[in-house]
C-alpha cells in the first residue's frame, strides 16, 4: 500500500513524480501508477527545510507553491524499492517502504544555502493530496516526541464518493526543538488543527494547512529519518503499522527487505540477453516492474465491510488492465492474481456488483463493458483456484449480463433491455438509469465479448447448457452494428475498404460517425468519458471493427476473408489510424494469427518496440495506465501475448535468445528458445517449432505449457514461412475451434 515518492508541481505528475524538471513540492507515501487524467492519492506530503531564515518559523515556506524546490540535475536515482534525489537546497532525500509504511532519510547540508539561516531542520506535513481534493482534515502534534498524526477526507481521482485516510509520522536522528501547526504561510505553536472546506476556498485553492516539527542540528551524519505509517482505518492503526513494520528506523534493512521482495517477484523470469542492447533490456525489465505495482493489497485496511477475504484496491481501471496486466500477473505471480480474483468476488458480495474501476475505496467510472467478467473468465480458464468461490463469481458475471444497476456509470452495464431485445446498444438509447448515453458502438462490441467470456465459464461447468447457448449467442451481437456498405475516406481519398461498425438507433435505422473519427487522423481527443463523448471510446470505428476476440473466424469472413483482413490490418497499422498508447490497440498487433499470417504479427512487434516502447523519457506511449503499457511490452518481448479471457497465447519470437518462466504454483519451468536468433531483429519469422521435441505447428500456446513446464524450440529465419498458417493451427473461435468444427 505504501509507495513513497517525490511529488512535482507540474508535468505529467499523475503518479507524483514527473521527469521534466518540475520543482518538488513534497514527498508522499501512497500513489497510483501512471494513470491518465487527474493525479491520484499523494496524501500528507512531507517537506524538509534545513532551517528557517532568521531562525523564525514564519520565514519557512509552507504552501505547495512557496516551498516547491528544484532538483539538482543528475541526482535522481530509482530502482525497485528505492528512490532518491537532491534538492537545490542541497538536501538529499532517499526513500523506501514496507507494506504500509514509508521511510525517508534526509541528509542536510552542514550550512543551509539560504542566507541568515542556521542548521535547525524543520519538517512539515501537509494535509493536502495531489489533486487538491481535500474535503476536511485534522492534524495533531506531540510536543515531546515531535510525532505528527492526523487524517483527511478526499475525493477519488476517477470516481464517485469520498474516502478518509490516516497518517502517523515519527522522527529519528535529531532532538526535537519545537512543534506546531500552520495555515497558509503562517505558523503557530498550537498542538492541533482542524480544517474543512467552506465552499469558497475550493480546488486548486484549498486552504493550505498542516503541522511541523523543528529540530536541533542532527547528529554528525547530518541525517534525520522520517517514518510515516498510513491506514484507511484509524490513526492508531497507522501508528501501529509503522511501529510493527519499521520499529528501529533502520533504513538499510528496510531497503534490503524491499529489494528482496522485488527479487522474488522478478526472478520467476530468466532471459538470455546475449547481444541484446541495454535499451531493450531496460525496456523489458522496466515493463515487468511497472506491471507489478497495481492493483494494490489493502487487506486489513478496508473500513467499508468486515471480511476474511483479501481486499485489493487500485483496479485503475480494469478496462485497461484486463488486456495484459492481469494475464501477466497470472503468469508471473498467480498467488497475487488469486487474491485479486477473490477480492473482486468479495467486492461483488458487499457492493452488489463487480467493479470496472476502483480506487481509494471508491467506485470508479466504467469506460465500456463489465470487464471484470473477462478477468474472472481468464483466471478460471488458467487454474486460478485456491480459495476462490467460483459459484459466487459466476453469479457476479451473470448479474452484470442480466441486471442493470441504478448507476451504470460506475458498475455493471447500461442499456440492458435494449441489449436483450435488440441485440445492440442503440445510439441515444432510452434508459431510465444513470450513465452517459454515449459509446454505443464500443459498448456493443465490449458487451458481446463480456458475454462470450460468461459463455466460456458456463461451458467450463459453472453454468448450464442453456446459459452457454444464450451467452454465446449474445456474443455474436457485434454483427448487429456492422454496416456492410459503409465506406471510409481519409482527406477525400477512399481507403478501399468497405464495411465498418456504425451507430444505429432504437428503430433500427443507421446513424453516422466517420469511421476515422477519434483516430489520430480526425478529432483524436473527442471520444472520452463525457456527455459529448460520441459512439466510440478512445478510438475509432476503424479500430473497434476489429474487436470480436471470441469469434475472429466469423469477423474475418465478414470482412472479406484472410487476405483482405490482413491488408486491412496493414492499413490501420501503417496509415496513422492506430495509436498504440490506447490499450484497445494491443490485440490488433496479433490478429494476423487468425488470418494465418503469424509472421506479420511478429513484424508488427518489432515495429512498435523499440519505436514506441524504449528507455527514453518518452518511451511509454501515452500514460502507463497502472502498468498496461509495461505489461504489453513485457508479454510482447517474451513472445507470448494473450487473448485475454481465453486460454490462448499468440506465439511470436521473443526478443531474447531464450526466456524461461518458473511457475510459482507448480514449480515447473517453461522455456522458449530460438535457433538462428538475431539480436538485431532480422530473423523474426518462425520457420518451424518443436514442443518437448515434437513438431508443433499451432501458432498459439495454452496455459498448460506454463503450468506443466516444457521446452518450445523455435527455428527462426528472415522471411515468412508456412508455419502456423494452416486452418487447424489457428487460435480457436466461436465458430471454429481449430481441430473441431464445434466449440
Amino acid at each position: 500500500m505504501a509507495k513513497a515518492g517525490a511529488d512535482t508541481n507540474g508535468g505529467e505528475n499523475q503518479g507524483g513524480f514527473a521527469s521534466d524538471g518540475s520543482p518538488i513540492m513534497g514527498f508522499s507515501h501512497m500513489h497510483d501508477s501512471g494513470t491518465g487524467g487527474s493525479p491520484s492519492l499523494g496524501n500528507f506530503p512531507i517537506f524538509p527545510h534545513a532551517g528557517c531564515p532568521g531562525d523564525d518559523i514564519n520565514n519557512c515556506a509552507y504552501t505547495k507553491a512557496d516551498r516547491a524546490t528544484g532538483l539538482i540535475n543528475g541526482t535522481v536515482e530509482a530502482h525497485p524499492g528505492y528512490f532518491a534525489l537532491t534538492l537545490n537546497s542541497s538536501i538529499h532525500a532517499e526513500m523506501t517502504v514496507s507494506n504500509h509504511t514509508a521511510l525517508y532519510r534526509f541528509t542536510f547540508p552542514t550550512e543551509p544555502l539560504d542566507p541568515d539561516t542556521t542548521l535547525s531542520p524543520l519538517i512539515l506535513v501537509d494535509l493536502a493530496d495531489l489533486p487538491n481534493s481535500r474535503i476536511k482534515g485534522h492534524v495533531e502534534v506531540d510536543p515531546v516526541t515531535g510525532r505528527l498524526s492526523g487524517n483527511g477526507t478526499y475525493s477519488p481521482s476517477f470516481g464517485i464518493g469520498q474516502y478518509t485516510v490516516h497518517f502517523c509520522a515519527d522522527f529519528s536522528g535529531a532532538t526535537v526543538r519545537d512543534t506546531g501547526v500552520f495555515s497558509n504561510n503562517r505558523a503557530g505553536i498550537e498542538r492541533s488543527l482542524f480544517v474543512q472546506e467552506d465552499g469558497v476556498n475550493v480546488s486548486p485553492q484549498i486552504l493550505p494547512a498542516g503541522a511541523w516539527t523543528r529540530f536541533h542540528a542532527p547528529d554528525s551524519n547530518g541525517q534525520i529519518l522520517v517514518r510515516v505509517g498510513v491506514s484507511f482505518i484509524s490513526v492508531a492503526q497507522a501508528c501501529g503499522n509503522a511501529e510493527k513494520e519499521i520499529s528501529d528506523f533502520d533504513f538499510n534493512r528496510t531497503l534490503s527487505v524491499a529489494e528482496h521482495a522485488w527479487d522474488a517477484k522478478l526472478s520467476v523470469i530468466e532471459i538470455d540477453a546475449a547481444g541484446v542492447s541495454e535499451e531493450l533490456q531496460t525496456t523489458f525489465w522496466s515493463g515487468v516492474y511497472r506491471s507489478m505495482i497495481s492493483p494494490q493489497d489493502y487487506t486489513g485496511e478496508n473500513p467499508l465491510w468486515q471480511s476474511d477475504e483479501p481486499y485489493y484496491d487500485s483496479y485503475y481501471c480494469i478496462w485497461d488492465s484486463f488486456r495484459s496486466i492481469h494475464p501477466l500477473i497470472t503468469l508471473l505471480d498467480p498467488h497475487s492474481q488469486t487474491l485479486m480474483v477473490r477480492s473482486l468476488i468479495d467486492i461483488y458480495r458487499h457492493e452488489g456488483k463487480l467493479p470496472d474501476c476502483r480506487m481509494s475505496l471508491c467506485k470508479g467510472f466504467t469506460q465500456g463493458g463489465s470487464n471484470a467478467d473477462i478477468v474472472l473468465a481468464d483466471a478460471y480458464l488458467k487454474n486460478i483456484t485456491e480459495g476462490v468461490d467460483w459459484a459466487t463469481a459466476y453469479q457476479a458475471v451473470v448479474s452484470d449480463a442480466e441486471d442493470e444497476p441504478l448507476n451504470w456509470a460506475v458498475e455493471g452495464r447500461g442499456g440492458i433491455e435494449s441489449w436483450k431485445h435488440l441485440g445492440y446498444i442503440p445510439t441515444d438509447d432510452f434508459d431510465l438509469n444513470s450513465g452517459a448515453r454515449t459509446r454505443s458502438i464500443s459498448r456493443t462490441v465490449e458487451y458481446a465479448y463480456n458475454d462470450f467470456c460468461i459463455a466460456e465459464m458456463a461451458k467450463g461447468g459453472l453454468g448450464s447448457v442453456e446459459d452457454y447457448q444464450k451467452y454465446s449467442q449474445r456474443s455474436r451481437n457485434w454483427k448487429n452494428m456492422y454496416k456492410e456498405d459503409e465506406t471510409s475516406s481519409i482527406n477525400g481519398t477512399d481507403t478501399g475498404f468497405v464495411g465498418f461498425l456504425q451507430s444505429k438507433f432504437l428503430n433500427g435505422t443507421w446513424g453516422y460517425q466517420d469511421p476515422i473519427f477519434c483516430s489520430p487522423l480526425l478529432n483524436f481527443t473527442s471520444c472520452y468519458l463525457n456527455p459529448n463523448g460520441h459512439e466510440t471510446y478512445e478510438g475509432s470505428s476503424w479500430m473497434y471493427t476489429f474487436f470480436a476476440p471470441g469469434d475472429m473466424a466469423e469477423l474475418i469472413a465478414t470482412l472479406g476473408g484472410p487476405d483482405t483482413f490482413a491488408k486491412r490490418l496493414d492499413f490501420i497499422h501503417e496509415s496513422g489510424l492506430l495509436y498504440i498508447g490506447d490499450e484497445q490497440a494491443f490485440l490488433l498487433v496479433y490478429l494476423y494469427h487468425y488470418a494465418g499470417r503469424p509472421g506479420l504479427s511478429a513484424a508488427r512487434t518489432r515495429f512498435y518496440i523499440p519505436s514506441q516502447f524504449n528507455d527514453t523519457i518518452a518511451g511509454i506511449p501515452g500514460n502507463d495506465d497502472s502498468g498496461a503499457m509495461g505489461s504489453f511490452s513485457t508479454l510482447t518481448m517474451l513472445g507470448v501475448f494473450p487473448n485475454p479471457g481465453q486460454n490462448v497465447y499468440f506465439i511470436t519470437p521473443p526478443f531474447f535468445k531464450s526466456v524461461s518462466f518458473t511457475n510459482p504454483q507448480t514449480g515447473k519451468t517453461a522455456k522458449i528458445s530460438s535457433t538462428n536468433f538475431d539480436p538485431d531483429g532480422k530473423n523474426i519469422y518462425i520457420q518451424s517449432a518443436k514442443l518437448d521435441g515434437q513438431p508443433y505447428t499451432r501458432n498459439y500456446l495454452t496455459h498448460g505449457f506454463f503450468l506443466d513446464g516444457g521446452v518450445l524450440e523455435l527455428e527462426l529465419g528472415s522471411t515468412e514461412s508456412d508455419w502456423g498458417t494452416a486452418e487447424n493451427d489457428l487460435p480457436p473461435s466461436l465458430t471454429f475451434s481449430g481441430e473441431s468444427a464445434e466449440w
